[in-house]
């Protein structure tokens, strides 16, 4: 009888190998140095086994948007010493042990969060690497604040010592128009560039676009993504 647990793995192996080589040969086509971009695997509602799996193919950083499921994953997994990436909403109730659990937070867009993130963060851990999310294409029903108030929350928070602020997250309207994807991301990369000139800011670690899922990653990277969060495309579609 068949193994399960290996034609599965097998599966998700495959489709880690399928993603990587899409954003190397976007790389390789929109002028992007080989290896500059990050694949984040977002695992929220997947097993342990899976992630474990994905460690195997190299990979060390993982995505989480749900805190109580991301809390036992990162307790289980905790000897494979891997970087957790907060990408979901953030309800200041949950502020504090995301504080304390997380390497990275990409879903800022209040002042609020920020102020009790920072002091949340203890001494202990190095400062807590932040994006601010834009809600891009202003739907109502996605968290982030508009481009204009980017500038604002990038003030407030850059001021914050626990926090490193790193750059700009985005989820853009779905489409499958490529053009309209890039579109998108480039008002994206527009914000980022010039709050980079921005004096008063003044982030010496401002260096992250945290924009691009399964089915706009080239678009992303054709805009500059620095970091693709990757869910279904690597752990296939959730039962």
């Amino acid at each position: 009888m068949p193994d399960a647990s290996g034609s599965h793995d097998s599966a998700l192996l495959q489709r880690v190998h399928h993603v990587v080589e899409r954003v190397r040969t976007a790389e390789r086509q929109f002028g992007r140095k080989p290896g500059s971009v990050m694949i984040l695997p977002v695992s929220k509602t997947h097993p342990t086994s899976d992630i474990k799996t994905i460690v195997s193919a190299g990979f060390t950083a993982f995505g989480e948007s749900y805190l109580q499921e991301a809390e036992k994953k990162i307790a289980t997994l905790a000897d494979l010493n891997l970087q957790w990436h907060f990408i979901g909403p953030i309800q200041s109730n949950k502020t504090a042990s995301i504080a304390r659990l997380f390497h990275w937070v990409h879903s800022i867009d209040r002042e609020k969060i920020a102020q009790r993130l920072n002091e949340q963060r203890s001494a202990n851990l190095p400062p807590l690497n932040v994006c601010l999310q834009v809600n891009i294409s202003g739907e109502e029903s996605k968290s982030g604040v508009s481009p204009a108030q980017v500038h604002d929350l990038a003030t407030q928070v850059v001021k914050l010592p626990r926090l490193r602020l790193r750059g700009l997250m985005a989820i853009p309207v779905r489409s499958h128009d490529f053009e309209t994807q890039r579109q998108a991301f480039h008002a994206v990369q527009e914000i980022f560039r010039t709050i980079d000139t921005e004096p008063e800011i003044s982030a010496p670690d401002w260096d992250t676009l945290s924009m691009g899922m399964s089915d706009d990653l080239e678009a992303a990277i054709a805009e500059g993504a620095t970091i693709l969060r990757v869910g279904t495309d690597i752990f296939g579609p959730r039962e």
